[in-house]
């Protein structure tokens, strides 16, 4: 259906005649239009169409409704469609009634009724009929071609008047009266001439500035800035002796060591008391886990150490010659994957922690009975999917196997094939093979002779210092995904605890809360478990707010610049790499949504291309995708989240898909197709 456009009154045909119908001109005086003078002879016959009513004509600028006898509008200047038109069609497109063959003189034909103008009819694209006014002066036309225009409700075409190249034509710049009569007198007429031409001059200059008005004139949008300027206490120079955060993450096969390993480093690096120690060893002897008396320092929870699995992402702090590090310690098991990915995507850098001893290497890499991936693989991939590019592989219970030097070539043939196939360069790379229990090889060279007699290479801590921090955006808007929220340890209060992704952040500062849309006031930061007044990307923070309530600040919503939020979304473009798997994914699978710190179902709906080793797509949508391909898929999620393009920001446009407990794709966002209004 058409759309329905609004242009000024509608008249019905039937009920008016727009070729008997005369217009009453004895009140033109009173306009502005006053160097023009109503005829005289006439206007005792004009009088009696004063009552008829006047048609109007909308304005396509400012939409004002001016009088048909205007040609341009009164409201703003600009000329009416139909004499812009007219003005560019032939020399001569109206009707006359008598010109004068004779330059300077009025000789008129047999009836004096061409003294005054004549209404012709033309057609409009819309179908309605305009009037248009001619009137000519020091034309030189025969009679002949007259006659023939001389009817206007004919309905045949008419022909332009052809006139003698030697005769000068003067259009006046006002079609505006009915009663624009010839003028007898040549002086008059120059006169007219001369203030017609002004008055040109005039409404091109307003038309000009007209139109220099409505280019800077602004329309409302959406706010859009282009350019976010950060202020500069954001961009202060590192403070003196300050050591740069480094966020690490844990990762690796369930009970392949990572919580002793990080136990056992925060012990030997004192971070842990020697009362904690001994309370943890007394504890774990009592329930017949002696082993995990180092664990408990990372799993504190009385399920963790009751079930022996890491079940959530432990934090810990620790400090080496050239970093303070973020340790992320992520549990292992395949059933708390998503517990991993939520924590795991602050990471800078990861430590692949790996099971020396024979059969539990296997199982991290097939999985139990090698019918499926195991948690070496699938932390692997997930690890590089989070854009982390720098990678420590610690081969750990070393000293089950005797520290033999064969099995940690095969170890590393067999997985470093697997981590080359998932675009880790062997550079990036740093085998470091230990053992947490016996303390060899973690802050300083091993002592053990048959560990020694071969290796000399990097132990655990200086392979850590040897790790490149990433570049820091604190020059873009503020961003931080919101990973928990815990209770504060200064004010007791509920606090938004993640990693500040860009910008900065000071206590006084305005945040805007998604997905609820709501605008607070940063009350205070923590930073390591201490105040601090400002903190910058690449910190994780714990922030208390005031201003909003508690309830709205959940796990996966976002705290951004009030003025560059974060789209919240439910309709994504995916550009993904499917992994292994065993079962195609067709129009209608049902998955789970990963992205930052949220989980969220959603469905495929559309399979648009598949992707070539260089990225082009295919002619032809595929019906299904199959393990190791590439496609860009559509996906419908059943709530909306915070999620941006992973060209604007790279931690909140990686994605990942998992069905029946594995992750099945790893992709980013590519375009957000529906977006909801906050």
């Amino acid at each position: 259906m058409p759309r329905k456009v609004v242009s000024g009154p509608d008249y019905d045909d039937d009920e008016y005649d727009y070729e008997d119908y005369e217009d009453d001109y004895d009140d033109y005086e009173e306009t502005e239009h006053v160097d023009v003078k109503a005829p005289v002879k006439e206007k005792e016959s004009l009088k009696k169409s004063s009552n008829v009513v006047p048609v109007l004509w909308k304005c396509s600028m400012c939409t004002f409704d001016n009088h048909e006898t205007m040609i341009y509008c009164e409201m703003c200047g600009v000329f009416r469609e139909s004499f812009v038109k007219s003005a560019k069609d032939a020399p001569i497109k109206e009707s006359v009634n008598g010109i004068s063959n004779n330059y300077g003189t009025s000789a008129l034909s047999n009836s004096d009724s061409t003294k005054t103008p004549v209404k012709t009819l033309t057609t409009n694209f819309d179908g309605d009929s305009e009037r248009k006014y001619a009137s000519t002066s020091r034309d030189k036309v025969n009679s002949a071609p007259l006659a023939s225009v001389g009817s206007s409700g004919t309905g045949k075409k008419k022909q332009p008047i052809k006139l003698p190249e030697d005769v000068p034509v003067e259009r006046t710049t006002q079609l505006i009266p009915d009663h624009f009569q010839l003028k007898e007198d040549q002086s008059s007429r120059a006169s007219s001439s001369a203030q017609n031409k002004d008055y040109m001059q005039t409404l091109s200059s307003d038309i000009g500035q007209l139109s220099t008005e409505r280019n800077n004139v602004n329309v409302a949008q959406p706010y859009l800035p282009e350019e976010y300027k950060p202020e500069e206490w954001m961009l202060a120079d590192q403070e003196s002796g300050a050591l740069s955060q480094l966020n690490l993450a844990i990762v690796g096969h369930v009970d392949s060591g990572k919580s002793t390993l990080s136990g056992r480093l925060l012990h030997l690096l004192g971070k842990i008391s020697k009362r904690d120690m001994h309370k943890n060893e007394k504890e774990a002897k009592e329930k017949g886990k002696g082993s995990f008396a180092y664990a408990w320092a990372m799993d504190e929870s009385s399920e963790e150490r009751e079930r022996g699995v890491t079940m959530t992402v432990a934090v810990a702090y620790l400090e080496t010659k050239k970093y303070r590090v973020v340790l992320l310690d992520s549990p292992g098991h395949k059933d708390f994957v998503p517990n991993m990915i939520s924590g795991a995507t602050q990471a800078d850098a990861a430590i692949l922690v790996v099971d020396a001893s024979t059969g539990s290497f296997e199982a991290g890499m097939d999985g139990e009975g090698g019918k499926n991936v195991g948690q070496t693989k699938e932390h692997a991939q997930l690890i590089r999917s989070f854009g982390v590019e720098q990678l420590i592989v610690a081969v750990n219970k070393m000293d089950v196997i005797g520290y033999s030097k064969e099995r940690l070539e095969f170890i590393k043939v067999q997985l470093g094939s697997f981590l080359r196939a998932c675009n880790f360069r062997d550079s990036a790379i740093t085998w470091i093979p230990l053992s947490a229990v016996e303390n060899q090889n973690l802050t300083k060279p091993p002592s053990d002779a048959r560990f020694t007699s071969w290796y000399q290479g990097l132990c655990l801590l200086d392979a850590i210092d040897s790790l490149q921090l990433p570049s820091r955006d604190v020059s873009k808007a503020l961003i931080l995904p919101i990973c928990d929220v815990i209770k504060s340890q200064s004010t007791g209060q509920l606090a938004a605890f993640g990693k500040l992704e860009t910008g900065a952040i000071r206590n006084g500062s305005k945040v805007l809360v998604l997905p609820c849309g709501e605008v607070a006031t940063v009350k205070t930061i923590e930073r390591d478990s201490r105040s601090c007044s400002i903190a910058r990307a690449g910190d994780n923070v714990a922030i208390c707010l005031q201003g909003v309530d508690g309830n709205r600040i959940i796990p996966g919503g976002i705290l951004c610049h009030p003025g560059f939020p974060v789209p919240v979304a439910n309709y994504l473009e995916l550009k993904i790499r499917v992994l292994d798997i065993t079962i195609p994914i067709l129009l209608g699978h049902q998955v789970e949504f990963h992205i930052h710190h949220v989980k969220e179902a959603a469905r495929i709906t559309k399979i648009l291309a598949l992707l070539d080793k260089t990225g082009k797509p295919s002619k032809t949508p595929p019906r299904f995708l199959k393990s190791k391909q590439s496609a860009v898929v559509q996906v419908m999620l059943d709530g909306a989240i915070c999620v941006e393009e992973f060209s604007k920001c790279r931690a909140l446009g990686r994605a990942f898909l998992r069905a029946s407990g594995s992750t099945i794709a790893v992709g980013i966002v590519t375009k957000i197709m529906g977006q909801d209004q906050y």
